[in-house]
């Protein structure tokens, strides 16, 4: 009776809770360094001062441009309106203090949060690598216990962010792997908005999701002798990288659409816009007019902008092309046109019919229309804007480009353009300011006016080249007019007046969608990257990084010598750089002996071995090889995508070393003192991060000794208040 009562008991709904009390246990570890004190110092420390300025834009919703893409910006933001900041102050400077109405906590949480997580999911991906829980731990402490990682973490930084994302990225790319069925689309799916969010906080992170394509397609690779159906084979693949494709593709661009939603007001970035975007910008250009005449006309006073690509604007002013360059050409000798960088009273151009003598815009005004031929005469010198077979300066493939002086030899003028509208409706359409896309070909050559993306040498005040050039079908020979005014007098010093007081601003208010913001935006982005500022005291080259040869000053303080720098862990540092050499030998072997038939190791530690490397150390030279290919000024925090996986490839180097002793009777008795010397370099590792953690905090104030004491290279710049 009483088993048959049992077999009819009601079933039971269980609720199974693992605690995995060392991964808490890191968390707990990585939180209360990072977050120690985390409104200290009280002062704009490094590249705050951009942050922080994007941050207050954001909160006033005022556009502003970065050539980065701004999830990482949005989530500090995100942090600072939760915790109230107004964005009422100015990030002027480092250094500059914090007045009582920023929440620097708040605005330092979420690096400082990312960087804690950074530690708890080294852990996770080294164990996912079916590595030994010891060397998870290993990992996890080497990234906790390094003091770069601790530095970039607790201020308003971005990168604790974006390695965040791209690890996360990758662990859940290795999930999805060793899954089949909904679990692995799940486990795909949320790698692929991970490895989105990674790319949307820096272009860097794409660097990442190269590295997770790879894993995928390895592992399609090897499912060809396990899967026979080649039509399920197919499916497979596609399913997988249609998903690594439209998943980051639509984060990336709803990221941006929230980025161009939250700033509808124009201000100080838009100029390095189009025309007809900074007219769609509240406050803007548009705003700003009233009654601007729409169609150009002959007698118009206007301004030509670059459209694609560097911002600036037609100019020309009264200084000559040099008699002869310095390469031994001659040139005209004529007036200088170039393409100018800011607004400028020479920026004015005066659009004139070749067989009109006045200047003054008729009633109704004569419109310009696609086909015309015209005349540019320059506002305040009056020469017209002319053309000639001699070569460029600075491109000499191409035609040099003047304002015509006639010296009375010669050399006639050619001073006839063709208005050539790539956008028109019909060949009627009407020359318009802002909207219009308009090509100018010279009459005579039939060469278009072009920006040839050059700088002239000091005689043209470093100021872009004009060209004419053959090829019309290049967008650098596209302009577009943005200020636009009808000349009311005939006298020609009533006219500079005209000029000279004129408001520099275009049109009527333009409605942009936002796939074309987006695409413009785009190329913005791509076309003003090379314009990184070059040269800085703390930049370093790519070849210096495994080496730590230098150090940035994040913050020096006003008051004494406490200081904060970006400085590594040099055991860790010098150590990872040992592990790629290692491990870069040990590949070489294996392979060799694997060419030759030698089974050293039994295939699951070859396997291993292969496997953790395809991830780790594909993934260091993913994110390290391409810096030195980019002309750009770098700094040593470009490393640190890198060097965390330089840190977890030690850390499986330390576990296939201590392996391979395992496995062999004659190197048994070599394990014991293999930990201890393990555990003598653990506690260097821990002693340094605790002497240089000093630099990190900045809240101690440093002697002259003590600074000395820090000082293991002489290539490490450290800061000195000499105290009278």
């Amino acid at each position: 009776m009483l088993t048959n009562k049992m077999n009819h008991s009601p079933s039971r709904i269980y609720l199974q809770l693992k605690i995995d009390v060392i991964a808490i246990g890191l968390l707990i570890l990585a939180l209360c360094t990072r977050l120690y004190k985390l409104d200290e110092p009280r002062h704009i420390v490094f590249d705050e001062l951009h942050y922080g300025r994007y941050v207050s834009l954001y909160t006033k919703g005022v556009f502003f441009f970065d050539a980065h893409p701004p999830l990482g910006k949005q989530l500090l933001y995100l942090a600072g309106s939760i915790a109230g900041y107004d964005g009422n102050f100015t990030f002027d400077r480092i250094g500059t203090p914090y007045t009582d109405n920023v929440p620097v906590k708040a605005l330092r949480l979420v690096p400082a949060v990312s960087g804690s997580f950074l530690v708890l999911i080294t852990y996770f991906l080294m164990l996912e690598l079916s590595l030994h829980q010891w060397t998870a731990i290993l990992a996890a402490l080497l990234v906790l216990l390094e003091n770069c990682f601790l530095a970039q973490s607790r201020f308003m930084l971005l990168e604790s962010i974006q390695i965040l994302f791209g690890l996360c990225g990758v662990y859940c790319i290795i999930k999805s792997t060793k899954r089949i069925g909904l679990t692995a689309l799940v486990w795909l799916c949320a790698a692929a908005v991970l490895l989105g969010c990674c790319f949307s906080v820096k272009y860097s992170g794409l660097y990442t999701y190269y590295l997770s394509l790879f894993l995928v397609g390895r592992h399609i690779w090897l499912q060809l002798d396990q899967i026979k159906s080649g039509t399920r084979l197919l499916f497979s693949a596609l399913w997988r990288f249609a998903v690594l494709l439209i998943i980051p593709l639509a984060v990336y661009v709803s990221v941006f659409y929230m980025h161009l939603s939250m700033l509808p007001k124009a201000g100080p970035h838009d100029s390095v816009m189009t025309s007809a975007f900074q007219a769609s910008l509240q406050g803007g250009l548009a705003s700003i007019t009233h009654g601007q005449p729409l169609h150009v006309a002959h007698g118009s006073q206007i301004t030509l902008r670059h459209t694609h690509g560097r911002t600036c604007w037609l100019h020309s002013h009264a200084h000559v092309y040099p008699v002869r360059y310095a390469d031994g050409r001659g040139s005209s000798h004529q007036q200088q046109v170039t393409c100018y960088s800011f607004k400028d009273v020479n920026n004015w151009w005066i659009v004139k019919r070749p067989d009109q003598a006045s200047l003054a815009v008729s009633r109704p005004p004569d419109a310009i229309r696609h086909g015309d031929i015209v005349q540019l005469l320059h506002g305040i010198t009056s020469r017209a804007l002319n053309s000639h077979d001699v070569a460029a300066a600075v491109s000499p493939q191409s035609q040099e480009v003047s304002c015509y002086i006639d010296y009375n030899v010669s050399m006639p003028a050619q001073n006839l353009w063709r208005v050539d509208i790539v956008n028109r409706d019909s060949e009627e359409s009407t020359w318009d300011s802002i909207r219009s896309l308009v090509r100018l070909v010279h009459v005579d050559t039939g060469s278009g006016l072009r920006y040839s993306g050059r700088q002239l040498p000091a005689w043209g005040f470093h100021q872009h080249e004009i060209v004419a050039d053959k090829v019309l079908s290049h967008q650098d020979t596209i302009w577009n007019v943005e200020e636009h005014r009808y000349t009311k007098a005939d006298d020609r010093k009533e006219r500079e007046r005209e000029l000279v007081t004129a408001e520099m601003i275009p049109t009527a208010v333009t409605q942009l969608t936002f796939w074309e913001k987006f695409t413009e935006l785009q190329y913005k982005m791509i076309a003003h990257a090379p314009d990184a500022p070059h040269g800085h005291m703390f930049a370093s080259e790519p070849a210096e990084w495994p080496l730590l040869v230098r150090s940035i000053a994040y913050w020096l303080s006003p008051d004494s010598n406490a200081q904060i720098h970006l400085i590594g862990n040099i055991v860790t540092w010098y150590t990872g750089t040992i592990s790629v050499v290692v491990y870069s030998a040990l590949l070489a072997i294996y392979s060799v002996r694997k060419r030759r038939a030698c089974e050293d190791l039994p295939p699951f530690v070859l396997n291993k071995f292969y496997e953790t490397g395809y991830t780790l150390f594909l993934g260091y030279w993913l994110h390290y090889l391409p810096y030195f290919f980019i002309d750009r000024t770098l700094f040593l925090h470009h490393y640190l995508p890198a060097y965390i996986f330089k840190i977890l490839l030690l850390a499986y180097i330390m576990d296939h070393i201590y392996l391979v002793l395992q496995l062999h009777e004659k190197t048994k008795h070599v394990t014991n003192l293999f930990i201890l010397c393990v555990t003598i370099w653990l506690s260097y590792i821990v002693l340094t991060f605790k002497k240089f953690s000093v630099l990190n905090y900045g809240n101690v104030d440093l002697k002259e000794n003590d600074l000395m004491s820090l000082r293991w290279k002489d290539t490490w710049d450290f800061i000195l208040h000499k105290k009278i």
